[in-house]
């Protein structure tokens, strides 16, 4: 399997979770997009050397992974494939700030490396969050629920056509390729020239399926509103969800768990 269809088998097993039939799954979108949000700006609004009072917010994305009957698997693996991208914005963190901040066993550990790990720790966090919200979401629920909350219907239309033509677009590109590797003998035709043209011929086939798409869209009578068939209905339930999750994050937010617990476990012990 190549690389394009297996981001594409990726995205889809997303599409094919958010589909099941759980408590989370149930919840109104709109309640979890808040909490999520509620959970994101708690979790970024820590110092830059926090780190052990972030673990505590771990507890939302393993709840409802394991209440929306997510697999370690499928979550782990998409955290793994952006992950390059939270090891290298704060790769030279080392380097520059190198005051000692605290000791560990007797070895000394920079702020550099405090601050690493605390990019790593929110890095996870977010992303699981964020993973664990489309996972048990249709994405057309999730953008309904944000245009409900106020986001332009504009900016909703345009998500709602990205996400469902992208599989086009790639379905598109998967037909090139397959039709390249087809016409290849002994290496030849696998340079980069090739790789240019067929970029060009996908930018031209593009624009031609974009006409006939919005044109048959015109004959169908669309209007510059994509309808959806589900009608949201908050209930008593949501706000609990909301309420509760975003009183634990505050909570977390204003009182250092892992040092309050270790307090506490200090003195039973003495």
């Amino acid at each position: 399997m190549s690389t394009l269809e297996q981001g594409l088998y990726e995205l889809g097993r997303l599409d094919q979770a958010a589909g099941a039939d759980t408590p989370v799954h149930r919840l109104d979108p709109r309640a979890k997009v808040v909490t999520t949000l509620v959970f994101i700006v708690c979790v970024v609004s820590f110092g830059k050397y926090s780190v052990l009072p972030l673990l505590p917010f771990a507890l939302f994305p393993i709840v409802l992974a394991s209440e929306g009957g997510l697999t370690l698997e499928l979550i782990g693996k998409r955290l793994l494939i952006a992950a390059p991208f939270a090891v290298f914005v704060g790769i030279f963190n080392p380097l520059i700030d190198r005051e000692v901040v605290t000791r560990v066993a007797g070895l000394a550990i920079s702020g550099g490396w405090v601050s690493y790990a605390s990019i790593l720790v929110r890095f996870v966090l977010t992303v699981s969050a964020a993973l664990v919200l489309i996972a048990t979401t249709r994405f057309n629920d999730i953008v309904l629920a944000l245009e409900r909350l106020g986001m332009p219907e504009v900016l909703a239309t345009q998500l709602l056509l990205l996400y469902r033509y992208i599989f086009v677009l790639a379905e598109e590109a998967m037909r090139m390729s397959r039709a390249r590797t087809l016409r290849s003998f002994d290496g030849r035709g696998m340079g980069m020239r090739v790789y240019v043209q067929m970029l060009g011929q996908l930018l031209l086939r593009t624009f031609a399926r974009a006409e006939r798409i919005y044109a048959a869209m015109l004959g169908r009578g669309f209007d510059g509103h994509v309808r959806s068939p589900r009608r949201l209905s908050f209930s008593a339930g949501d706000a609990v969800f909301i309420l509760g999750w975003s009183a634990a994050f505050v909570a977390f937010r204003l009182v250092n768990v892992p040092q309050l617990l270790g307090s506490l476990v200090m003195r039973l012990g003495s």
